[in-house]
């Protein structure tokens, strides 16, 4: 497996966020988390990023502990995220906007960029094929030099996905993409979840558009008031009288 949560819990003061949460996720898939508003879904990602550290549990990364690990380190390990609020550089193009995600994975220091040094020159051209190329992979290489505050929103959800990409993640870690996207953004960011996945990355994914999630995902894990209520593949989910409950109520009877 990839990444693994075992009995992850957390408490905010006197709050329980999350209670004994388990699941994980194998190589490949993509893995939908679902569950109503205040579940604690974005607190699971908070979690496995290093912006929380877990109260008592474990989550293990292809084995290493993640658990206290700062989050710049746990990006380095390889997983990477977008946020339910859109987070772009504003005032600086949709190109450098990834050149800004691809700090990460360069090398040369301080001196290599005053000295404008051989190492510092090649890899600045590096940043640059790259950024492209994943303008290009998410469809927006026609807009590169324009301002990202001016692009339509289904381009800078787009654009965050691209610049979370540049870290060359294993895992990608994707927080309500479709969030505010017309029916026809959401079908074309379907399709871009795929290619990531199929071109090796991992995706977890929480969702509040359920036809999305239920045509996409390998799997589906459901919680709700920060317990796991219900895991497996979506047509089992789909039809699951906890997870009916949790979003519908229950039938006075």
């Amino acid at each position: 497996m990839l990444l693994e949560l075992k009995q992850i819990g957390k408490t905010f003061g006197g709050i329980k966020a999350l209670s004994d949460v388990n699941f994980a996720i194998d190589p490949g898939q993509i893995l939908g988390l679902i569950g109503p508003n205040g579940a604690g879904k974005t607190t699971i990602f908070n979690m496995i990023t290093g912006i929380f550290s877990p109260t008592t549990g474990s989550i293990t990364f292809e084995g290493t502990n993640l658990v206290n690990m700062p989050p710049h380190q746990i990006t380095g390990l390889g997983i990477a995220r977008t946020f339910q609020n859109i987070r772009l550089f504003g005032h600086m193009s949709a190109l450098e906007n990834i050149k800004v995600g691809m700090h990460s994975v360069t090398r040369s220091g301080f001196w290599a960029s005053l000295l404008h040094l051989p190492l510092q020159k090649k890899e600045e051209a590096h940043v640059w094929e790259r950024s492209m190329e994943l303008l290009e992979f998410v469809g927006l290489k026609d807009v590169a030099d324009i301002r990202s505050d001016t692009l339509a929103y289904g381009q800078q959800r787009k654009l965050e996905i691209a610049r979370a990409l540049a870290t060359n993640p294993k895992l990608l870690l994707l927080d309500e993409p479709a969030a505010g996207m017309i029916e026809s953004e959401t079908l074309q960011l379907m399709e871009l979840i795929r290619k990531i996945r199929d071109n090796g990355t991992t995706v977890l994914l929480v969702e509040h558009d359920m036809p999305l999630v239920m045509n996409l995902c390998d799997k589906v894990v459901c919680i709700n008031f920060g317990v796991k209520i219900a895991e497996g593949p979506p047509e089992v989910i789909q039809n699951h009288p906890d997870v009916i409950e949790a979003y519908l109520g229950k039938e006075d009877e």
